[in-house]
């Protein structure tokens, strides 16, 4: 270090604790900081995490032409799921069974509590086939539900945002008219179909009164393309379907979002800038109260150079601290936790990338913070410094 010219590096250490409380509301600030950025990259990061492990690539889906991408506004014909069976060679067949699901799928009002008001819900009716092509789909507990009986999903109740003890096995919840109890709960890997409920196809539209369907699930075999079930649903006009595979579905709706995951990478340059500011000002008036020590070390010999990187390394050490204890807090408190949404709901995302993001703006805020004061105090004489109070 004196080779160089520079000040040792347990000089800006004992700084740092000869301040403990300044010391400590910085790091504070600049915890918190942090900590709101990693919140929001969570944030974008678990709404793209879920969109995208949402489909299947070999599942294409079959709904009515004018829905665009809204299937809850979808309705096509009860027959649809056994014309696709029948006319199409490429359908994926395991012991007997075509990969051929009709499902229905509506938003409504559930009840948990029978005094509650309710809160909006994502109902889909299903058969057994459908866990066949949602292979993400696992059940946590329980079983396949019968008449009368429903699966939640894991997010449901932040759907809901009710307790999740109301959505324990045998409890009741009531939709549309009916009571509904819970036969069993599943997770898919962190797709949109967590935070859904499931209740058996025919159940729901007895329930509804309805004897049409939302959508058909198809699944290709090896080989298969999507192409061919697009070829069925134009040669049968009369019908007016339209398929689009599951993963094409699920990347239009990262289109669709896509304003507020751009509205979330701007909070985060705002936070940013913010945290700036407030370093900047914590750091002036720090240097602002050391000029007499500042110039005090330029008499004894060492460069204007030197102090400024001692500066730096003070507002690098504790925001890098600050760094760690907010990424700590952000994996203990914040990673996993479920968030309601328009489409269902969805678990913040504290991963790599957004771990890199919160530390590299941590960095920053302590290189960006310490230049400009550091600077500023190097513009005193050493007379000047001296006589300073």
């Amino acid at each position: 270090m004196f080779r160089l010219g520079l000040l040792p590096w347990e000089y800006g250490i004992r700084n740092l604790f000869r301040r403990p409380a300044r010391s400590a509301l910085t790091l504070v600030a600049l915890t918190t900081v942090v900590l709101l950025v990693l919140v929001v990259v969570g944030f974008i990061r678990g709404l793209e995490g879920s969109l995208a492990a949402s489909g299947e690539a070999n599942v294409v889906l079959v709904y009515f032409m004018g829905a665009g991408a809204d299937i809850e506004n979808s309705a096509i014909p009860a027959r649809t799921a056994a014309l696709l069976s029948a006319n199409l060679d490429g359908v994926e067949q395991r012991f007997g069974i075509s990969h051929v699901s009709p499902e229905l799928y509506l938003g409504t009002k559930v009840q948990t509590t029978a005094s509650g008001p309710g809160m909006f819900g994502i109902v889909r009716g299903v058969t057994t086939v459908a866990p066949l092509l949602r292979r993400q789909v696992q059940m946590l507990e329980g079983d396949w539900p019968g008449t009368g009986e429903v699966l939640v999903g894991r997010l449901a109740a932040a759907k809901l945002g009710c307790d999740p003890q109301r959505l324990r096995m045998g409890e009741t919840i009531r939709f549309d008219g009916r009571e509904w109890k819970i036969r069993g709960r599943f997770t898919a890997g962190g797709a949109a179909f967590e935070s859904e409920i499931w209740a058996p196809l025919t159940d729901l539209q007895a329930t509804l009164k309805r004897q049409d369907l939302s959508l058909v699930a198809v699944g290709l075999a090896d080989g298969a393309s999507a192409a061919d079930v697009d070829l069925f649903c134009k040669q049968r006009y009369d019908l007016e379907l339209q398929a689009v595979p599951e993963t094409a579905y699920y990347a239009a709706l990262q289109k669709h979002y896509q304003p507020v995951r751009m509205l979330g990478w701007v909070v985060v340059l705002l936070v940013a800038g913010a945290g700036v500011f407030a370093g900047l000002n914590t750091m002036y008036g720090a240097v602002v109260g050391r000029v007499r020590e500042l110039s005090t070390l330029q008499a004894v010999g060492f460069r204007r150079r030197a102090i400024v990187i001692s500066l730096i390394q003070e507002a690098t050490l504790l925001s890098l601290t600050a760094s760690l204890l907010a990424t700590a807090l952000a994996l203990f408190l914040v990673n996993g936790i479920a968030v309601r949404f328009t489409m269902g709901a969805f678990a913040l995302r504290v991963d790599s990338l957004t771990i890199l993001v919160g530390c590299g703006t941590g960095l920053l805020l302590g290189l960006v913070g310490a230049i400009p004061p550091a600077i500023k105090a190097m513009r005193f004489t050493v007379v000047e410094g001296l006589k300073a109070i």
